[in-house]
Protein backbone atom coordinates (compact mmCIF):
# COMPACT_ATOMS: atom_id res chain seq x y z
CA UNK A 1 0.00 0.00 0.00
CA UNK A 2 1.39 3.39 -1.04
CA UNK A 3 1.88 6.02 1.68
CA UNK A 4 -0.31 9.11 1.73
CA UNK A 5 1.16 11.61 -0.78
CA UNK A 6 3.32 14.24 0.91
CA UNK A 7 6.24 16.42 -0.05
CA UNK A 8 6.65 19.78 1.68
CA UNK A 9 5.62 18.26 5.03
CA UNK A 10 7.53 15.00 4.64
CA UNK A 11 10.67 14.52 6.73
CA UNK A 12 12.10 11.87 4.44
CA UNK A 13 11.82 14.24 1.50
CA UNK A 14 13.67 16.95 3.42
CA UNK A 15 16.47 14.50 4.20
CA UNK A 16 16.69 13.50 0.53
CA UNK A 17 17.13 17.06 -0.76
CA UNK A 18 19.56 17.93 2.01
CA UNK A 19 21.71 14.95 0.97
CA UNK A 20 21.31 15.73 -2.74
CA UNK A 21 22.43 19.37 -2.64
CA UNK A 22 26.00 18.70 -3.72
CA UNK A 23 24.97 16.64 -6.73
CA UNK A 24 21.64 18.21 -7.71
CA UNK A 25 22.98 20.14 -10.69
CA UNK A 26 24.24 16.94 -12.31
CA UNK A 27 20.60 16.53 -13.40
CA UNK A 28 20.42 19.95 -15.05
CA UNK A 29 23.89 19.63 -16.61
CA UNK A 30 23.58 16.03 -17.79
CA UNK A 31 26.56 14.82 -15.81
CA UNK A 32 27.28 11.64 -13.87
CA UNK A 33 24.53 9.06 -14.33
CA UNK A 34 22.39 11.68 -16.10
CA UNK A 35 24.84 11.75 -19.00
CA UNK A 36 23.10 8.59 -20.20
CA UNK A 37 19.65 9.12 -18.68
CA UNK A 38 18.86 12.58 -20.07
CA UNK A 39 17.39 12.68 -23.61
CA UNK A 40 19.23 14.25 -26.58
CA UNK A 41 17.16 17.46 -26.48
CA UNK A 42 17.77 18.04 -22.76
CA UNK A 43 20.60 20.56 -23.01
CA UNK A 44 18.67 22.71 -25.50
CA UNK A 45 15.56 22.75 -23.31
CA UNK A 46 17.54 23.68 -20.20
CA UNK A 47 19.04 26.56 -22.19
CA UNK A 48 15.52 27.68 -23.15
CA UNK A 49 14.47 27.60 -19.50
CA UNK A 50 17.43 29.76 -18.55
CA UNK A 51 16.47 32.17 -21.33
CA UNK A 52 12.86 32.22 -20.13
CA UNK A 53 13.84 33.03 -16.55
CA UNK A 54 16.39 35.63 -17.60
CA UNK A 55 13.83 37.28 -19.86
CA UNK A 56 11.22 37.85 -17.16
CA UNK A 57 10.70 41.53 -16.27
CA UNK A 58 12.93 42.84 -13.49
CA UNK A 59 10.68 42.92 -10.42
CA UNK A 60 10.75 41.76 -6.80
CA UNK A 61 10.78 37.95 -7.09
CA UNK A 62 10.61 35.23 -4.46
CA UNK A 63 11.91 31.92 -5.82
CA UNK A 64 10.25 29.21 -3.74
CA UNK A 65 12.08 25.90 -3.65
CA UNK A 66 15.08 27.59 -5.23
CA UNK A 67 17.33 24.58 -4.64
CA UNK A 68 20.90 25.32 -5.67
CA UNK A 69 19.90 28.56 -7.38
CA UNK A 70 20.52 27.10 -10.84
CA UNK A 71 17.63 29.13 -12.28
CA UNK A 72 17.40 31.76 -9.53
CA UNK A 73 20.70 33.37 -10.52
CA UNK A 74 19.25 34.36 -13.90
CA UNK A 75 16.38 36.42 -12.46
CA UNK A 76 16.59 40.18 -12.87
CA UNK A 77 15.49 42.66 -10.23
CA UNK A 78 15.35 42.16 -6.48
CA UNK A 79 15.57 38.42 -5.84
CA UNK A 80 15.02 36.30 -2.75
CA UNK A 81 15.50 32.54 -2.88
CA UNK A 82 13.80 30.25 -0.37
CA UNK A 83 14.40 26.57 0.25
CA UNK A 84 13.66 24.19 3.11
CA UNK A 85 17.11 22.60 2.81
CA UNK A 86 19.99 24.48 4.49
CA UNK A 87 22.45 22.66 2.22
CA UNK A 88 20.58 23.70 -0.94
CA UNK A 89 20.30 27.27 0.32
CA UNK A 90 24.03 27.28 1.05
CA UNK A 91 24.85 26.42 -2.56
CA UNK A 92 22.40 29.02 -3.84
CA UNK A 93 23.91 31.77 -1.70
CA UNK A 94 27.15 31.41 -3.61
CA UNK A 95 25.34 31.97 -6.89
CA UNK A 96 22.68 34.63 -6.36
CA UNK A 97 24.83 37.75 -6.59
CA UNK A 98 23.17 40.70 -4.89
CA UNK A 99 20.23 38.58 -3.80
CA UNK A 100 19.18 36.93 -0.56
CA UNK A 101 18.68 33.20 0.04
CA UNK A 102 16.85 32.02 3.14
CA UNK A 103 15.73 28.75 4.67
CA UNK A 104 11.98 28.57 5.12
CA UNK A 105 8.68 26.74 4.69
CA UNK A 106 6.96 27.09 1.31
CA UNK A 107 3.57 26.45 2.90
CA UNK A 108 4.09 29.28 5.43
CA UNK A 109 6.09 31.83 3.53
CA UNK A 110 8.15 34.14 5.77
CA UNK A 111 6.99 37.26 3.94
CA UNK A 112 4.50 40.06 4.54
CA UNK A 113 1.32 40.37 2.49
CA UNK A 114 2.16 41.80 -0.95
CA UNK A 115 5.90 41.77 -0.28
CA UNK A 116 6.74 40.55 -3.81
CA UNK A 117 5.64 41.21 -7.35
CA UNK A 118 6.25 37.62 -8.42
CA UNK A 119 6.69 34.15 -7.02
CA UNK A 120 8.71 31.80 -9.21
CA UNK A 121 8.98 28.11 -8.46
CA UNK A 122 10.84 25.45 -10.42
CA UNK A 123 10.32 21.70 -9.97
CA UNK A 124 8.44 22.16 -6.71
CA UNK A 125 4.76 22.55 -7.59
CA UNK A 126 4.62 19.19 -9.39
CA UNK A 127 5.68 17.40 -6.21
CA UNK A 128 2.79 18.76 -4.12
CA UNK A 129 -0.30 16.64 -3.35
CA UNK A 130 -3.70 18.32 -3.30
CA UNK A 131 -3.66 19.72 0.24
CA UNK A 132 -0.10 21.06 0.03
CA UNK A 133 -0.83 22.53 -3.40
CA UNK A 134 -3.80 24.45 -2.02
CA UNK A 135 -1.77 25.75 0.92
CA UNK A 136 1.08 26.83 -1.33
CA UNK A 137 -1.18 28.66 -3.79
CA UNK A 138 -2.95 30.44 -0.93
CA UNK A 139 0.40 31.67 0.37
CA UNK A 140 1.48 32.79 -3.10
CA UNK A 141 -1.71 34.82 -3.51
CA UNK A 142 -1.03 36.43 -0.16
CA UNK A 143 2.51 37.62 -0.93
CA UNK A 144 2.62 38.27 -4.70
CA UNK A 145 0.69 39.45 -7.77
CA UNK A 146 2.12 36.91 -10.20
CA UNK A 147 3.10 33.23 -10.15
CA UNK A 148 5.41 31.51 -12.63
CA UNK A 149 5.70 27.72 -12.36
CA UNK A 150 8.31 25.60 -14.13
CA UNK A 151 8.00 21.84 -13.92
CA UNK A 152 8.53 18.47 -15.55
CA UNK A 153 6.55 17.57 -18.66
CA UNK A 154 4.32 14.51 -18.88
CA UNK A 155 5.91 12.14 -21.36
CA UNK A 156 4.33 9.22 -23.25
CA UNK A 157 4.37 6.02 -21.24
CA UNK A 158 4.89 7.81 -17.89
CA UNK A 159 2.33 7.62 -15.08
CA UNK A 160 1.19 11.19 -14.37
CA UNK A 161 1.23 10.64 -10.60
CA UNK A 162 3.58 8.27 -8.81
CA UNK A 163 6.09 7.56 -6.07
CA UNK A 164 9.62 7.57 -7.48
CA UNK A 165 12.54 5.53 -6.14
CA UNK A 166 15.64 7.71 -6.33
CA UNK A 167 19.23 6.74 -5.62
CA UNK A 168 21.93 9.25 -4.73
CA UNK A 169 25.61 8.96 -5.58
CA UNK A 170 26.32 7.55 -2.12
CA UNK A 171 23.94 4.65 -2.84
CA UNK A 172 21.20 5.82 -0.46
CA UNK A 173 17.65 5.26 -1.72
CA UNK A 174 14.67 7.56 -1.25
CA UNK A 175 10.99 7.64 -2.24
CA UNK A 176 9.62 10.92 -3.60
CA UNK A 177 6.06 11.84 -4.60
CA UNK A 178 5.84 13.36 -8.09
CA UNK A 179 3.27 14.52 -10.65
CA UNK A 180 4.04 15.05 -14.33
CA UNK A 181 2.08 17.76 -16.15
CA UNK A 182 1.26 18.89 -19.66
CA UNK A 183 1.60 22.61 -20.32
CA UNK A 184 -2.17 23.02 -20.73
CA UNK A 185 -2.86 21.07 -17.53
CA UNK A 186 -0.43 23.23 -15.58
CA UNK A 187 -1.89 26.46 -16.99
CA UNK A 188 -5.40 25.17 -16.31
CA UNK A 189 -4.65 24.32 -12.69
CA UNK A 190 -3.19 27.77 -12.13
CA UNK A 191 -5.88 29.55 -14.13
CA UNK A 192 -3.18 31.16 -16.27
CA UNK A 193 -1.31 30.91 -19.55
CA UNK A 194 1.32 28.59 -21.02
CA UNK A 195 4.82 30.09 -21.07
CA UNK A 196 6.82 27.07 -22.21
CA UNK A 197 5.94 23.73 -23.78
CA UNK A 198 8.79 21.32 -24.23
CA UNK A 199 9.34 17.59 -24.23
CA UNK A 200 11.01 17.63 -20.81
CA UNK A 201 9.79 20.88 -19.24
CA UNK A 202 6.67 23.00 -19.07
CA UNK A 203 5.99 26.44 -17.61
CA UNK A 204 2.92 28.56 -16.96
CA UNK A 205 2.11 32.00 -15.56
CA UNK A 206 -0.89 33.43 -13.74
CA UNK A 207 -1.68 37.08 -12.92
CA UNK A 208 -2.91 36.94 -9.33
CA UNK A 209 -3.35 40.68 -9.05
CA UNK A 210 -5.97 40.54 -11.79
CA UNK A 211 -7.73 37.68 -10.00
CA UNK A 212 -7.86 39.69 -6.77
CA UNK A 213 -9.17 42.70 -8.60
CA UNK A 214 -12.11 40.75 -10.00
CA UNK A 215 -12.98 38.95 -6.74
Amino acid sequence: MEPVPAFAKDGGTHAYYEARAGEYDEWYLGRGRFAELNPPWWEAEVARLVELVGGLPAVRTLDVGCGTGFLTRHLRGVTVGLDRSPAMAGVARGRVAGGLVIVGDALRLPAADGAFDRVLTGHFYGHLPTDERAAFLAEVRRVADELVVIDTALRPGVEPEQWLDRTLNDGSRHRIYKRYLTSTQLAGELGGEVLFEGRSFVAARVDLGRDRGSA
